[in-house]
């Protein structure tokens, strides 16, 4: 889970910093207040698109912390682990910085990381339900994926199982394709794989090392510069006549002289001792930093050599080294298995009709389990809008057949009707928001306590909700917290008084320039807040009093 957002420079966020625990946490604020900037903030740190528009204006960079609890979810930090990625005693530690220029830089534990890599395990992170992201459920394309990681592990074998059979009928299919295009391509296809891959592998490019390089080159081209610095800085700090180190020594024998007379001289006097030490400290690093610049010209040369061959790998084969590592490791698997050997047409024909029988048996058997399962899973969801005050709603999963691929032969759609007497229909032809947004409760709602990402964040899930729609959501939302942590961004008091923590987005101006802050509110805050949202700016004795029945005792110390 997420224990701390720090925010620098984000748009019209100053800084804002989050501490947040388990359980339910709500942020409200007025409209235009920056909330849904915090969701932008999380979606950035987790590879999201950085654009220079973000950065604050005047500022140099925007910059995000994310810090996240894993201790409790070993099957993350184990893919942590695999990743690569550091994580000590379960806490995982996120950068990502947006600078104005147009550059952005993303590190994990203090580690460069590429931002497809950290999208890559943002998704098993976080899960951010912003504005348009609920809109996902309409497009019936994804609703296999719902499905099946309702199903869970099950699913994941039967998927794995038609997968690998795919896979081996998609190689035989290659190869006799191969075959049956002429000897001459197919050795003309293998000596191209073999030069691109023994271009790569003499290269042996390195995720990050183009950002790593990069900052040695600034380095190493501003060597004088940064090296008369550091000397100028020394002779000031301990060498000058008149250096700090010599005038904060004379202060303190002065202090030291008159000292036994006033003992409240004793603090400064401690501090100026302090003092004197760090400054001979700042100087011994500052020296021994401008003794270590490298400024040999035949280092930038080989750096810059080195540069110019991952420029012209990026230029054939991807857009950073990630990608091209992701084409070598597709290259050499086509060049295996185009490398058969003396394998005839009618052997590979036979091969490729067995293989394809048992693809068809693992994907009858895929499709089998979805079906039985989707009729629990739709009766699950369906039970959970009437939950939510949809007490008429019909849910269904309607199955039809697709061209075989690595996911199976299956299309999943789910069809919907929100009122009694009406047939369900494809759920993106008939949903209002609010409908749209009790859907999606209602799915993650079936998903709880199954394994997935420990946080869940809404931005206005209750957009088109009142009354007692708005109540249900509340209880459905106060209901996940058990199993997740829940961020939700409301407007609704409902909403907002069931959570145990709460934040309040507030825009200030400040020097003539809008200001973003988040505060996290007392009970009495708390109060107040919850009786705004009731009865507008006039906050009255009697919407205080509604406010105070509806937070109850629901409330986390702060």
């Amino acid at each position: 889970m997420i224990v701390q957002l720090t925010v620098d420079n984000l748009a019209i966020i100053d800084r804002a910093e989050l501490k947040l625990g388990p359980g339910f946490t709500a942020l409200t604020g007025e409209t235009g207040g920056g909330k849904s900037l915090l969701i932008d903030a999380v979606e950035l740190a987790l590879g999201g698109r950085a654009d220079t528009e973000q950065v604050r204006s005047g500022a140099h960079r925007a910059t995000v912390d994310l810090t996240l609890d894993l201790s409790g979810r070993p099957d993350l930090v184990a893919r942590c682990v695999a990743s690569g990625v550091p994580i000590e005693g379960g806490i995982l530690m996120i950068r990502r910085e947006v600078l104005a220029e147009g550059k952005s830089q993303c590190r994990v534990g203090g580690r460069a990381v590429p931002v497809a890599a950290l999208k890559a395990l943002g998704a098993y992170l976080v899960d951010l339900h912003g504005q348009h992201d609920h809109q996902s459920l309409l497009d019936s394309g994804r609703h296999l994926g719902y499905l099946d990681g309702w199903i869970g592990e099950p699913a994941v074998v039967a998927v794995q199982a038609v997968a690998t059979q795919f896979e081996v009928v998609q190689s035989i299919t290659r190869k006799l394709n191969a075959l049956r295009h002429g000897r001459r391509e197919l050795e003309q296809r293998i000596d191209l794989l073999r030069y691109q891959l023994n271009e790569i592998d003499d290269a042996s490019p390195e995720l990050g090392e183009t950002e790593e390089l990069d900052a040695q080159l600034e380095r190493l081209r501003h060597s004088e510069r940064l090296a008369t610095a550091a000397t100028e800085a020394v002779t000031e700090l301990v060498d000058d006549e008149r250096s700090a180190y010599d005038r904060a020594a004379t202060a303190a024998k002065a202090l030291d002289a008159v000292v036994r007379h006033d003992p409240d001289l004793e603090p400064p006097l401690e501090e100026l001792h302090a003092a004197i030490v760090q400054l001979q400290e700042a100087a011994h690093t500052l020296r021994s930093y401008a003794e270590g610049l490298d400024s040999d010209p035949g280092r930038l040369d080989i750096i810059e050599a080195r540069l110019e061959i991952l420029r012209r790998l990026r230029r054939k084969y991807g857009d950073d080294e990630a990608a091209v590592l992701v084409y070598a490791t597709e290259a050499r698997a086509e060049l295996e298995s185009l490398t058969f050997g003396a394998d005839d047409e009618e052997a590979l024909a036979d091969q490729l009709s067995e293989r394809e029988a048992a693809l068809d048996v693992a994907a009858r058997d895929l499709t089998r389990l979805r079906r039985e399962q989707a009729v629990v899973f739709a009766q699950l969801v369906q039970d959970g809008l009437r939950e939510l005050a949809m007490d008429r709603s019909v849910f269904e999963v309607a199955f039809n057949s697709a061209a075989m691929d690595a996911s199976g032969a299956d299309r999943v759609e789910f069809f919907f009707s929100a009122n009694a007497g009406e047939p369900p229909r494809p759920l993106a032809k008939i949903v209002s928001g609010g409908e749209l947004s009790r859907v999606m409760l209602a799915i993650k709602s079936v998903y709880a306590g199954k394994a997935g990402v420990p946080t869940l964040v809404f931005d206005e899930v209750d957009a088109g909700l009142s009354g007692r729609a708005a109540v249900a959501v509340a209880r459905k939302l106060e209901a996940l917290a058990q199993h997740y942590q829940v961020l939700v961004i409301s407007h609704l008091p409902q909403i907002a008084s069931r959570a145990q923590r709460h934040f309040r987005i507030e825009k200030h101006e400040r020097d003539g320039r809008a200001v973003t802050e988040v505060v996290e509110l007392g009970r009495v805050e708390r109060e107040i807040e919850i009786a705004r949202m009731l009865a507008g700016e006039a906050v009255t004795e009697a919407s205080l009093v509604n406010a105070r029945e509806m937070l109850g005792d629901r409330f986390v110390e702060k």
